[in-house]
């Protein structure tokens, strides 16, 4: 492999010559940067990042983690993520932990190495050691989706508000009738879970304790995918009294719940009504298309880039929060109860032209703490 002293010799200038070229730090002749240029194309020379990165003291690259990449929802953000890096110049290095915190330590190790400007995290579950691994760092950090608490200083957050989204969800059901509605929460433990799920139980606690009597048999966890989401419902399903309606928490186990309905021969929204949780874009596209709460995934990723940036560029110290509202889509998978008993269905709302997922709603709330 060529090195810099190979295109000075070539180019019969100095190193400091090839140098000024590489990096317009300084004028240099026409004719000297016309031989510099010929010699790097004849000997195929490619500077080295490393050594620029150590000269400048920065790499213009991030880090990102995400817990599971087959998930739709995090390859959305990812797509956010990179396009604003991009336009601002910034590489992104992106580690999937598939769920096992022993990986998501290791790639916290190998993002440090290789001198990342900052990181953002979308933490995997259960890892009691995340919190003081991210102390352990000198980058800028920005967490998505999940908050940690970590050691000795308040980090940067960016997140929906899961139980607002759980909320509407449930009110939206019970707007249409149905007062014995299910939910398949994700893994145990996860925090976004878990105020989705304490969204739809305050959400029947509103319409009254004969709703909410009994709905804790109508939990079950699906760990976020679609075969756990399947298998919730087939449970659900057997039940002597099962739900006319099922909140999701997201889109992914909404998707399987739709499969194990149709398997039993259930009409949906006639005979059972499905909400989800993130509006993916394959939650547009399912049969039929599925009601579910949308997360503004596009401005999630930007803004996340964002705070990154301000802390990299000095223009901001303190820490930033910001959560970010969600909103209900109504599609064709909801409908009045006992639609299926002869009651008129909910005619299927015309698909309206997405709103601009970049542009901040009006209902965020960016709250910035010391």
């Amino acid at each position: 492999m060529a090195t810099i002293k190979d295109v000075a010799q070539h180019a019969r200038v100095s190193v400091t010559t090839v140098s000024h070229v590489l990096n317009g730090t300084r004028h240099v002749s026409a004719e000297g940067r016309a031989r510099v240029e010929e010699a790097i194309r004849s000997l195929g020379y490619v500077p080295s990042a490393i050594a620029r990165s150590l000269k400048r003291n920065n790499t213009r690259t991030l880090g990102m983690l995400i817990p599971n990449s087959s998930n739709p929802y995090f390859a959305e953000i990812v797509h956010a993520v990179e396009d604003r890096a991009f336009g601002a110049g910034y590489n992104v290095i992106l580690c999937n932990t598939n769920d096992e915190a022993h990986r998501q330590g290791s790639y916290l190790q190998v993002l440090a190495e290789r001198r990342i400007d900052g990181l953002i995290v979308v933490s995997t579950g259960h890892d009691a050691t995340l919190p003081t691994q991210l102390a352990g760092l000198t980058v800028p950090t920005v967490l998505v989706d999940r908050e940690i608490e970590i050691e000795e200083r308040a980090g940067d957050l960016v997140e929906t508000a899961h139980h607002q989204g759980g909320l509407l969800a449930t009110r939206h059901l019970l707007s249409l009738g149905h007062r014995r509605i299910a939910c398949i929460g994700g893994a145990r433990g996860i925090r976004p879970s878990e105020q989705r799920i304490a969204g739809w139980r305050d959400a029947l606690a509103e319409a009254g304790a004969g709703v909410l009597a009994g709905s804790e048999a109508l939990l079950w966890h699906g760990h976020f995918t679609s075969q756990g989401g399947y298998e919730a419902m087939q449970a659900l399903l057997r039940s002597p009294e099962p739900p006319t309606a099922v909140f999701v928490c997201n889109d992914l186990m909404a998707m399987g719940a739709l499969c194990a309905a149709h398997e039993r021969g259930l009409r949906v929204p006639e005979a059972l009504s499905l909400v989800g949780f993130d509006d993916i874009e394959l939650a547009a596209f399912t049969s039929p298309p599925l009601t579910t709460v949308a997360q503004p995934k596009l401005r999630i990723g930007a803004l996340a880039v964002d705070m990154l940036m301000e802390r990299i560029e000095g223009r901001r110290q303190s820490a930033r929060q910001v959560m970010l509202q969600p909103e209900l889509r109504v599609r064709a998978s909801t409908a009045p109860a006992g639609a299926a008993d002869g009651a008129p269905a909910a005619a299927p709302p015309r698909r309206a032209a997405a709103r601009p997922q970049n542009v901040p709603p009006s209902s965020t709330s960016d709250a910035s703490h010391e």
